[in-house]
Order: structure tokens, then sequence, then C-alpha cells
């Protein structure tokens, strides 16, 4: 596959990985909100719920054993056992009526064994239950059965709904005689819960809403009611007339055992709601709070939100990191390939700096060869003459005079040999980078040896202050070169002086040695004085010199770790050269 269509594809992988991610961390988000959230309300209903169930049982609590003690009193026993007293159903009925307003019930009243109401706390109104019979209802047939009851219904005469409270009364003898009965209206208690957030419902055994804080919502079936249910309720005529309308809804999540996530087609219309239940086992209720999810739409917002703004930054540093990896990958290419190119440069201008040295030895040689030829030619012309005499002396039998003789000539070859040695030693191309200890003293003595004839032929007076003892690191054949170089320079500049003075100074100066050449020449320009070293640049006249001489020893020093200086001095150019003292 091509390089530019292999990087499409990767970007569009890369484009697609990131808005996957995207996605499903938005996703993922919303999810933990909203789970969030809805623990959240779940545990404020479970909360609220158990305060309105608390509000409950103080309330059944506070009248649940009326009925009971009054069961005991001998007044109502004795009016049981004769029904017709009317004096004593007079004095009791004003008794139930004290006794009902200081208790702050709605209804107290008695029923004999078969069901009747003799006496009651309403028996002035005109909806008293004196008179009628209630042996229908639960609450009569079980405490005759159990000894007590509890029961929630809408009155049968009133038409208010109650919730009752009974207790059997019995005779010394253990014989039925009657049921007491405490009737409680609960729309305080309703009235107190308006205005309460969310719905609550108060639903009985069969799961019809028996109380409500929002009155719409009372008598509405949870649950569908089958046939023989209706028939029971319509028998005990629990619920009097109510239609008892089904309370449609449809749970879209369980969140726990006691709380769902559900639509309710209630008389508010549609909405959804978190349900909360609690069960009210003594009483045979069921709590029920129905909380609509105010902001949990801005709560799964900011929750994606977030989620979304940590994937897109994890998914950029991700990028930022692959991509770092990638750009050092190809910097340490970079760089391997600029150090290969680095070494192949360096090793050509070093082959190219070695080839430049050894064409400034070819010139130095080149301006010495006149006075070198002069300086061997003397010898040859001395060897001439002497074996001239040595004929003589053998033609004339003189031997020792010819033994003297061939000991001045092996001098004079000594003399030759020594120069031209050296002279090949110093011509040779030696590569840079050598180091060996080495006394300054004899490179300089090496030096002038080589310079010695030009001294002479144009009558310039040495004078030399030289530490035998300096002593530095490096190559000999190069530190000479660099000598001569400057003694070089030195002489041409005195050409035209009429005093001829050349001073070499040796010495050590704290860890450097020192060598310095001063000569009588008048001194360099100021103008000139900085750029001495420069490749090119020269103070003498046209043909007489490149201006390479000074720049390739500053060079060599260099590299030897040492520095080239120049100066003018009282006589003329005064040139330093410091190398560190070797240890």
């Amino acid at each position: 596959m091509p390089l530019p269509q292999r990087h499409r594809y990767r970007v569009l992988f890369t484009v697609l990985a990131i808005l996957v991610g995207l996605l499903l961390s938005v996703w993922l988000g919303g999810r933990y909100a909203e789970r969030r959230a809805w623990d959240e309300r779940s545990a404020e209903a479970r909360g609220q719920l158990q305060l309105y169930a608390q509000s409950i049982r103080t309330l059944v609590e506070r009248f649940s054993s009326v009925p009971e003690v009054l069961a005991l009193d001998s007044d109502i026993r004795s009016l049981l056992r004769a029904p017709h007293d009317r004096q004593l159903r007079l004095a009791l009925n004003q008794r139930l009526e004290r006794l009902n307003a200081a208790a702050g019930s709605t209804v107290l009243y008695l029923l004999d064994a078969r069901g009747e109401t003799l006496v009651a706390s309403n028996w002035r109104d005109w909806s008293s239950f004196v008179g009628n019979n209630y042996a229908f209802r639960p609450y009569f047939q079980n405490a005759v059965r159990n000894g007590g009851a509890r029961y929630f219904a809408v009155g049968v005469t009133t038409g208010i709904p109650g919730y009752f409270l009974s207790h059997v009364v019995r005779g010394d003898d253990g014989e039925l005689l009657g049921v007491l009965v405490v009737k409680l209206e609960l729309e305080d208690l309703q009235r107190e819960w308006v205005g309460q957030p969310g719905v609550l419902l108060v639903a009985d055994g069969y799961q019809v809403v028996i109380l409500s804080n929002k009155p719409a919502w009372r008598f509405r079936a949870l649950q569908p009611l089958d046939e023989q249910a209706r028939a029971e309720l319509v028998e005990v005529r629990r619920y009097a007339e109510q239609a008892l309308q089904p309370l449609t809804h449809r749970v879209y999540r369980r969140i726990d055992d006691e709380a769902d996530w559900a639509r309710v087609d209630g008389p508010d219309g549609n909405h959804d709601y978190l349900w909360q239940r609690l069960v009210m086992p003594d009483e045979g209720w069921t709590l029920h709070l129905l909380s609509e999810p105010a902001g949990l739409a801005d709560s799964i917002r900011s929750y994606r939100l977030a989620a979304a703004g940590v994937w897109m930054t994890l998914a950029f540093l991700l990028l930022f990191l692959a991509q770092r990896r990638k750009n050092q990958r190809l910097q340490a290419g970079i760089r391997e390939r600029l150090e290969r190119e680095v070494a192949l440069r360096t090793a050509e201008l070093r082959e190219a700096q070695d080839g430049l040295v050894h064409a400034a030895k070819m010139a130095a040689l080149g301006q010495m060869s006149a006075a070198l030829a002069h300086e061997i030619n003397q010898p040859l012309t001395a060897l001439q003459m002497q074996l001239g005499s040595l004929r003589l002396l053998l033609d004339s039998g003189r031997p020792e005079a010819v033994h003297e003789g061939l000991q001045r000539i092996d001098g004079l070859l000594q003399r030759m040999a020594a120069l031209t040695g050296h002279l090949k030693t110093f011509a040779r191309k030696t590569p840079a980078g050598l180091s060996e200890r080495l006394y300054l003293g004899d490179v300089l003595e090496q030096a002038l040896q080589l310079l010695a004839p030009r001294m002479r032929s144009e009558q310039v007076e040495l004078r030399t202050q030289v530490d035998s003892e300096a002593e530095v690191l490096g190559d000999a054949i190069r530190i000479e070169q660099v000598i001569l170089n400057l003694l070089h320079n030195a002489l041409d500049a005195m050409l035209d002086s009429d005093s001829r003075i050349l001073l070499v100074r040796i010495f050590r100066d704290g860890a450097a040695c020192v060598l310095s050449v001063e000569d009588s020449g008048g001194g360099i320009a100021e103008e000139a004085l900085g750029r001495v070293f420069e490749p090119f640049f020269t103070t003498k006249p046209v043909g007489q010199g490149l201006g390479l001489g000074l720049a390739v020893s500053y060079g060599i020093v260099r590299d030897l770790g040492g520095m080239l200086e120049a100066h003018n001095g009282e006589r003329g150019a005064v040139f330093t050269l410091k190398l560190p003292s070797a240890p």
C-alpha cells in the first residue's frame, strides 16, 4: 500500500477511535449520572416516607388504647346488659361526647353484640351513629373474632373516610357483650401534607389509594382489582360509591426493591417519577412517594460534558505522547545522520587541514631553500678542496696529515647528514593528534638549525632566554612548524631594518609554558593587529605570501589546547605561544 494512502487510513482510524470513545464516554457518563441521581433521590424519598410513616404511627398509637381502656368501664358493660335503660344511655352519650372532645378523636361509639349502635359521641348531630347497624363492617367482625381490629373505610353515614379502631367488650365470664369503636378522620393529617414535594399516596391492602397530599389522586387503584376483590369491597361498602379508577403506570427501570423509575398517567397527565415505597405492616398500608426528577437532565448533561472533556483530554494526551515519541524517533534518526555527516565532514576537514599544514611546511622549506642550498654547498666545496689536499699529501707520503684531513671530511659529512635528516623529518606529512612529552627548548633548537643559514646571511643578532625545564605535551613537528612560521615572519619583518635583533624567550607561567618571539621590525599596524590570524590576510607585498602561515599556526596551537597571541612591543611585533605544561 502506498505510504500516503496508509497514512490516510491511519488518520481515519484514529479519528474513528476518538469518536467511538467520545460516544462511549458520553453514554457511560450519562448512565453514571442517572444512576447516581436516582440513588440520591431514592435516599431522600426514603427519608421523607419514614417521616410520613412516623406521623401516621404517632396519630394511630395515640388512640389505639382508647377503645381497649373504655371496654373495661362498668357503665358500658351495664348498658350492654340493659340496653333499654334510658338514663344510662343518656349518661354514656354525654360521657362519650366529653371523652371524644378531650381525646381529639372523631367519633366514639358502642355497638352491641348484633352490631347495633347503642351510644355515640355524635348522638346530638344529624349524622349520629345511634341506631345504625354496622355488623357488616370488618372492624366489627374482626373484633368479635380476634378481640380487636383496625380498618380504613368511607363512612356509611357521613361519607367521610376514616380509620376505625375497635375492641371487644366482654363480661366477667368472657361472654361477648359488644364492641367499642373509635373513628379517626385523617383529613387534618392530609391537609398537613398538602404542599409537600412530590405525590404522597397511602394505599391499603387492596392497593387502593386512601390518603394523598393531592386529593385528585385518592381512590385510585395502583393495580387491577379482580371480580372477587370488587365483590368483597362492595359487600362491606369500604369505599362507598367511589369508582376506583386505575392509576396506569409503566416501569422504565427498577432501581432497587423499593424504588422504580416509572411513567405515570395520573390526574396531572403523563409524567416520569421516581416511585419510592415503604411498607407499614402494622396498619397493612403501603406509603408511596412519587418524585419528579427535577434537575436530572442538567445533572446528566453536566456529567456527559465532564466525561467528554476527560476523554478528549486523555485522547489528546495519548496523541501528544505518540507524536512526541514519533518526533523523538525522527530526531534520533536525524541526529544519527547528522553525526555521521559531521564525522565525515570532520574527517575531510582534518584531512584538508593536514594537507594545508603540510603545504605550509613545504612553503616554509621553499622559503629556506636558497639558504639551505648555500648551507649544503659550503661543505661540498670544502670537501672538494679537502680531497685535493689529500691527494697531494698522499703523493708526498704524509699519512698523519691524510688522517687529519679524513677526520675533517667526516665532520663535514655529519653536518650535511644532520641537516638533510632534519629536513626529511620536518617535510614528512604527520597526522594530527600525536602527543608526546618534549622540551620546548629542544624544538626551538631544531627550528633555529633550519633558519641558521638565513640568519647568518642577513646578519641577524639572535638573543635567547630559554628555561630548559619547560616541558609540554604535543607533536614536535607541528610545534616546530609554528615556531618556524613565527621566526620566518620576524625575519621578514626585519628585512628593511638597520638593526636586526631577534629575541626568543621560553619560560613557565603557572600551568603553562610560554614561548615569545620579538623582532625589531617596527611592529604591526593597529588596524591590522586584530586580523593577523585570519586566513589569506597578510601585510607583506603582493607575491611574497598567501596569508596562511599564521592561520595554520593558530589552528595547530588551538588543537594542542594552547593560545597564540600577537601584540606590539617596544621595537616591533611580539608573538606569544602558550601551551599547557606537561603534568
